[in-house]
């Protein structure tokens, strides 16, 4: 799902209150830990973390308009979701995601290629996705974006 909220203030007001509360706690976090240089914004209806065109002009590749994704934060129908693409990039990253993941709750992973999904807001590993979100640079996000882009 798709919100039409203009800003990140806007989007978390717009949630359902069961949503609300873990959605808020998630950017917190993010925000607390997310490297300097990365800039958070509304993205494809979610909230959004991106390396700006003042950082990388040449922009995303399927919009060059655009900056280039990072991490995105949603509240999807069923679930809470966190797209973060360097899991999708680094098999390094993911095998340290999966690895530390059952140390921060005893839920089951649920994800997809870069797609964490958390049916049950109260279960989510909020400092797991801090320090995820911690390993990244902009600088090495750029250069691991344009080496897979090659």
């Amino acid at each position: 799902m798709q919100s039409k909220a203009k800003t990140p203030d806007e989007y978390i007001e717009s949630l359902p209150e069961d949503r609300k509360k873990a959605v808020a706690e998630l950017r917190k976090e993010i925000k607390k830990n997310l490297p300097k240089g990365f800039k958070e914004e509304m993205n494809y209806g979610m909230l959004g973390y991106v390396v700006p065109l003042s950082l990388y002009p040449a922009g995303y590749r399927c919009n060059p308009k655009l900056p280039l994704p990072f991490m995105c934060v949603g509240s999807q129908k069923n679930y809470i979701s966190v797209h973060h693409m360097g899991l999708y990039a680094s098999s390094d990253l993911l095998d340290w995601f999966k690895k530390e993941y059952p140390k921060f709750t005893d839920m089951k992973l649920d994800m997809g290629k870069g797609c964490i999904r958390f049916k049950k807001p109260d279960k989510i590993p909020f400092k797991l996705i801090g320090k995820l979100v911690s390993k990244i640079t902009p600088k090495q996000w750029i250069e691991s974006y344009e080496k897979i882009m090659k």
